[in-house]
């Protein structure tokens, strides 16, 4: 299988699977230079910090799967890959689940979130939990990326102290680039797929609301979380985008979608930009760095030379408000941490910051000034008519106003951003973003062209992302 460092640093979640399938290499093999990589990297030598947790039982897991397939039997797609898991979303098995906070320390879920499920059921290898921002970045105001008191700084590897790791999902862009996993899942509410991805140089999807299950994943908003891939390709992201896609009797958002077929996930093939309208909302290209400016300007002539037609357009740069998603969070939380053991002290958002107070020193490093607003409105917000104007004009602003306006108006079909600067009205809409790797700065910092469509256009913009991923090859692992 060739040099192990490399093989960790760029082979693929498909490449993997078909040594496995093939019997060229064993599962046990896989994990175990996974392992070895966090091992090298995680706390000791870079000290990238993107896995808060190892599953001690990964091993044992790759061994049974090794074990099914000498017996004919492949459990799906995934059978015997390595795959991380941010650490807001339930494993049932002897790993943690806390959101990166001290105070949902010991906590372990009764049950697979959904999405969990839907990886082990393909055959997939839970190596670890992912870090991640803490509460994803809902505790504080000036929280860094990257940082939770229960599991320290998470690092960009593409530049450790000096480029930002993005968030909330950085443990799971950061472990994918540093060769930890081959890939990772992450969450999103507004940001926290595509920052990361970007910021390392990987391919991010943030689904539209309701084709992932949000079953069993420490929430922020009813009206705005899910959970999607992180990659190092676009074909990787569609492929995990097969598995973890798909109804939940138990999620009211997944109830009567039109999911793609597996195979319509995997239809990935060139030329897709050819004849594509691709529009640019000209006021999200205010306040970009020059020299990120530059790699977006490229990818911009690199999709017209692929055959698309580049199209300024008018998309208002509006200031989406904040309090719908303050509103949501105690009820979200309360609800989920009603379901925590009983013998753990935070039950509530009440208990929680409680805790934060009580332990300071080690679990409020930055304060939880968030926390403290959504609390103090708690007892009344949803149901004043502050939080439901606000929810609706979000969801007409975003929408019909927004991306679905300035689509139809110019026939487009995507809007493309420079790394994450697209996210919020994206989040509100529930519409779906891929973010694929453009390109790098002088400094090599990396830099990620988004594309954001319409609701359920997410096999769209993965063919499109794919057209321009493979025309280009930009991305390249960072140097370990």
């Amino acid at each position: 299988m060739g040099d192990g460092l490399m093989d960790v640093m760029t082979k693929t979640v498909a490449e993997w699977a078909v040594a496995i399938r093939q019997g060229d290499v064993s599962s046990f093999d896989v994990v175990a230079r996974h392992l070895e990589q966090i091992a090298a990297h995680n706390v000791d030598g870079m000290g990238i910090r993107a896995v808060i947790e190892v599953n001690p039982e990964a091993l044992l897991e790759a061994e049974a799967r090794d074990r099914e397939r000498q017996s004919g039997f492949l459990r799906g797609p995934l059978h015997g890959v390595p795959v991380l898991v941010k650490d807001n979303l339930d494993t049932a098995d002897a790993m943690q689940t806390t959101a990166g906070s001290l105070a949902l320390e010991g906590h372990r879920a009764r049950e697979d979130a959904e999405v969990v499920r839907r990886l082990r059921a393909a055959g997939a290898v839970i190596v670890g939990k992912a870090n991640l921002t803490e509460w994803a970045n809902f505790l504080s105001d000036h929280m860094p990326n990257g940082y939770s008191s229960r599991g320290g700084q998470t690092l960009n590897p593409y530049g450790p102290g000096r480029f930002d790791v993005g968030g909330s999902s950085s443990g799971s862009g950061a472990g994918v680039a540093a060769g930890f996993a081959p890939a990772a899942i992450g969450t999103e509410t507004s940001g926290s797929i595509l920052s990361p991805a970007s910021a390392n140089s990987l391919v991010g999807l943030k689904p539209t609301l309701g084709m992932v299950s949000r079953r069993g994943i420490i929430p922020i908003a009813m009206s705005q979380d899910t959970a999607g891939p992180m990659a190092r390709t676009v074909g990787d992201a569609a492929l995990l985008m097969s598995v973890i896609a798909g109804p939940d009797p138990r999620d009211v958002a997944t109830q009567g979608v039109r999911w793609p077929a597996r195979e319509d996930w995997l239809a990935l093939r060139r030329g897709a930009l050819q004849g594509a309208r691709i529009g640019v909302p000209q006021a999200y290209l205010e306040g970009i760095p020059d020299d990120e400016r530059r790699v977006f300007d490229r990818a911009l002539s690199e999709l017209g030379e692929l055959g698309a037609d580049v199209i300024a357009c008018d998309l208002p740069k509006r200031e989406f408000d904040f309090d719908v998603l303050v509103a949501e969070f105690p009820a979200a939380l309360n609800a989920y941490l009603a379901t925590v053991e009983p013998w753990l002290p935070v039950h509530s958002l009440g208990d929680v910051m409680a805790w934060n107070a009580q332990h300071a020193y080690r679990a409020l490093r930055y304060g939880q000034a968030v926390f403290e607003r959504a609390q103090a409105q708690r007892h009344h917000h949803l149901a004043d008519g502050a939080y439901i104007r606000a929810r609706l004009r979000d969801l007409r602003e975003s929408r019909q106003a927004g991306i679905d306006a300035v689509l139809a108006a110019h026939r487009l079909d995507a809007l493309a951003f420079v790394n994450y600067y697209g996210c919020a009205i994206a989040a509100k809409a529930g519409y779906p973003s891929i973010t694929v790797p453009a390109g790098y700065t002088e400094e090599a910092k990396p830099v990620g062209l988004t594309l954001t469509g319409t609701a359920y256009s997410d096999v769209r913009l993965c063919q499109l992302a794919y057209d321009y991923e493979q025309a280009t090859n930009h991305r390249r692992p960072p140097a370990m």
